[in-house]
């Protein structure tokens, strides 16, 4: 046997064995590394401040362990008292205006009355208890699974951005891509990642403020509300209904008719309508222009928008740093292949 077959050989069965090690960490590294290029810039401005690259690094992570943290502690924190001090009431009337509303269903609900009527037969306020039980647990399962990940996640964030320029240089020296292109390859990902990155921030930190400042003038916990607005704005199409629907419900049960038809109207119109479909795409163009100052590097801001939904409906949460760094990742290997397409025409 050839030296170079039985080192492949080794290389293979290293690898795979690595793989096995490393697998339940996969996804954990692999988004902290996209999440470390995305924000590279202000790891290269912490670096520039204090003049060492710890510090920075130290800094940075702390930042975004309060992204991740900060809004899902106050979040779990109030979540919890608000459901041990629900009063069983409250729980009665929704139960009644329920089972009245489908008792006498208006006339838009008269062919699916029935089908709702059978399912709602045995509705009483045991099951809506244990059924808001069940939530609780699964947000309660949910919350800690993310905190998990999420404390992963910061701690490879770290390392990812105290070793930054070492693993880079590493790995330009390992492939089989000349410097330019694998420059270029890091500069593309780099740039639609933190196109990424801060569009995400704003439009959900946005969308939340919206709905949050709605709910504060009847009389709700608007910051409560609004994080969990935040936060359900990464669901695919029923984020905003997960959120809206209850408070309509609540308010049309107590009697407050104008609330529930003024929340439902406005989570509609306002913020799922013309902020998550319009104001989104906008959002993430001037962020796309302000970011990026040289328009051969530029993803357009529809393609990034159509990746974080695609990212999200296929992967989950992570799907929105996951789907456009796939799709960037092989728009660049196009212009790669476009590009050396060329150089060997003008060779011949």
């Amino acid at each position: 046997m050839k030296p170079q077959y039985f080192v492949a050989i080794l290389f293979a069965t290293s690898l795979y064995w690595m793989y096995l090690l490393y697998a339940p960490f996969l996804l954990s590294i692999l988004i902290a590394s996209l999440l470390a290029v995305s924000t590279s810039n202000i790891q290269d401005f912490f670096e520039k401040t204090f003049r060492s690259k710890l510090l920075a690094a130290l800094t940075s992570s702390f930042l975004l362990a309060t992204i991740f943290f900060a809004p899902l502690g106050y979040f779990l924190a109030t979540m919890s008292i608000q459901l041990n001090s629900m009063d069983p009431e409250v729980l009665l009337k929704i139960e009644l205006y329920i089972k009245d509303f489908m008792a006498s269903p208006p006339a838009y609900l008269s062919l699916v009355a029935p089908y709702i009527q059978d399912s709602l037969q045995d509705l009483n306020i045991n099951t809506i208890t244990s059924t808001i039980l069940s939530f609780a647990g699964q947000i309660g399962s949910f919350s800690a699974g993310f905190l998990k990940s999420a404390l992963l996640i910061v701690i490879f964030y770290f390392f990812a951005q105290f070793n930054g320029s070492f693993i880079m240089g590493y790995i330009k020296r390992v492939i089989q891509m000349s410097v330019e292109e694998t420059t270029l390859l890091a500069k593309e990902i780099s740039s639609v990642m933190s196109v990424v990155f801060y569009s995400i921030l704003t439009t959900a930190m946005f969308e939340g403020i919206l709905f949050g400042v709605a709910i504060s003038f009847m009389g709700y916990n608007g910051l409560l509300f609004g994080i969990m607005y935040g936060f359900a704005s990464f669901i695919p199409v029923i984020g905003g209904i997960v959120m809206w629907l209850p408070f309509m419900i609540y308010e049309f049960s107590i009697g407050n008719s104008e609330n529930a038809i003024f929340i439902a109207l406005y989570s509609v119109i306002v913020i799922s309508i013309v902020a998550d479909t319009f104001i989104k795409p906008l959002i993430i163009k001037e962020i796309n222009k302000r970011i990026l100052d040289e328009d051969d590097t530029r993803m357009h801001e529809l393609i990034i928008f159509f990746a974080i939904i695609a990212g999200l409906a296929t992967f989950g949460f992570w799907g929105m740093i996951l789907g456009p760094a796939i799709t960037a990742f092989f728009l660049t290997l196009l212009k790669l292949f476009e590009a050396r397409s060329e150089a060997c025409k003008e060779e011949k």
